[in-house]
């Protein structure tokens, strides 16, 4: 399955990047390093499986870091706004987790392979580019720590360790795109709703607490 193939969902895959030329040269990028890995790709299979020459990548993206940054920083995005989504909405801190993983863990499953190169290929980047998405990632970290400080505060939950259960459940969501089949017993959404219900019971919570209405 291709990166722009790997979800029914979008009808335009990336369609945030332009021109056509560079978007391809994006999917081709993804595909590639989620298959082979970052290092192990050269600029030369991008733009053989973009179809492109390798000069004609160099007009979009100077670099093959370039490449790599602009994916993260796309997908971080994306991966934030979810959950932003979440801990701003209505609902007991409970309803805002659920809804939060459920959100997270589809999208990590619908986009598995984009996701792997998002969350996996970090250490890759160039220090600037990566002091730049570890921010993102802090910013994720706190939507998710958010909620579960509410959740606390109101008696919804039972955790003695805010921090490290943040960063439980961020690995358990994360931990998807490592896994996720396409062609498995069970779908993004299904595997949303499963891990909704694990996080809840994670946190003390009733699991019907934070059962989808």
């Amino acid at each position: 399955m291709s990166a722009a193939e790997e979800t029914g969902v979008e009808e335009q895959p990336w369609g945030e990047v332009s021109p056509d030329a560079a978007r391809r040269l994006l999917i081709a990028a993804v595909e590639a390093f989620a298959e082979r890995g970052y290092h192990a790709t050269t600029t030369r299979d991008i733009a053989g499986r973009a179809g492109m020459s390798p000069a004609a990548l160099y007009i979009h993206y100077k670099t093959k870091e370039e490449l790599l940054h602009r994916i993260s920083g796309i997908g971080h995005d994306k991966a934030l706004a979810i959950l932003r989504t979440a801990a701003d909405g209505e609902g007991t801190a409970a309803e805002r987790l659920a809804a939060a993983v459920r959100s997270f863990v589809g999208w990590h499953a619908a986009h598995h392979m984009t996701a792997r190169v998002v969350q996996y290929e970090l250490d890759a980047l160039g220090e600037e580019h990566r002091t730049e998405i570890v921010a993102l990632r802090r910013q994720t970290d706190a939507a998710v720590r958010e909620i579960i400080n509410d959740g606390v505060r109101a008696g919804e939950f039972d955790v003695p360790d805010v921090p490290g259960t943040t960063l439980a459940v961020l690995s358990l969501c994360i931990d998807v795109a490592r896994w996720f089949n396409a062609a498995g017993r069970r779908t993004p959404d299904e595997v949303g709703a499963l891990y909704a219900d694990l996080v809840l019971r994670m946190v003390g919570a009733r699991p019907e607490a934070g059962a989808q209405k």
